[in-house]
């Protein structure tokens, strides 16, 4: 108890001054340090978490740019064969049994190569629309898929697999290809573009949900540095 004067009584003091003693020579406690080591099951499941959000972002993008289109391609029961023209964009179209059949390197390779060539159509969309909302929104979902085609780079590193042949990156511009003879024909290769992509998404969400399940989460390691003794 502190007296009028703010001066310490002799007991208190003494009392004080063991105290401090006692801290003063006390050992230093070890320190708890949680670190995480981020390995192939974490990256996997955000891959997992950036194509489910492609999936939803898509499904506005191309609402928006088939109203921009125009009819037919934006009634919903427009469902056109695919052109000869179309096949230079990567099918999603392959037998689902086959497709399961590939092993995990194949398959994160494929969608690693498809990724970076939709993205360079998607590109050449973004600067051909005519109105600045739709270029802002194509602009986004092409920041969103570079995002993915360098996700998906980075869960093949983490497994041990090589990149495919050929840049680490996305391609830098537009794969070679003449240009539409028509205005119809030009909107049904992006009419295709946009249906392609969408199944990719869908497709590559089962790949990734399945991988995240047969390689283990990320493990949190609690090491104790002790210091002082």
């Amino acid at each position: 108890m502190l007296n009028v004067t703010g001066d310490l009584p002799g007991d208190s003091w003494g009392i004080f001054t063991f105290l401090c003693a006692a801290l003063c020579n006390l050992p230093a406690l070890p320190a708890l340090n949680c670190s995480e080591e981020l390995g192939a099951g974490q990256s996997i499941q955000q891959t997992y978490d950036l194509t489910r959000y492609l999936e939803h972002q898509l499904r506005t993008l191309a609402g928006t740019y088939l109203n921009y289109l125009g009819p037919p391609f934006n009634e919903p029961d427009f469902n056109p064969p695919r052109l000869a023209r179309a096949e230079r964009v990567p099918s999603a179209t392959v037998d689902l049994d086959l497709w399961r059949g590939l092993t995990d390197n194949a398959r994160l390779a494929a969608n690693y190569r498809a990724y970076s060539r939709l993205l360079c159509y998607l590109r050449v969309l973004d600067g051909q629309v005519g109105t600045a909302e739709l270029r802002h929104r194509l602009a986004h979902f092409c920041a969103s898929l570079q995002g993915l085609v360098l996700s998906i780079g980075g869960v093949m590193s983490s497994l041990g697999y090589p990149l495919p042949a050929g840049p680490a990156g996305p391609p830098a511009g537009p794969p070679g290809a003449p240009p539409a003879p028509n205005d119809f024909l030009k909107k049904m290769d992006d009419f295709w573009l946009l249906k392609e992509l969408q199944t990719w998404l869908w497709r590559s969400a089962k790949d990734f949900n399945r991988l995240k399940k047969k390689v283990p989460p990320a493990v949190v390691t609690l090491r104790l540095e002790a210091r002082g003794f």
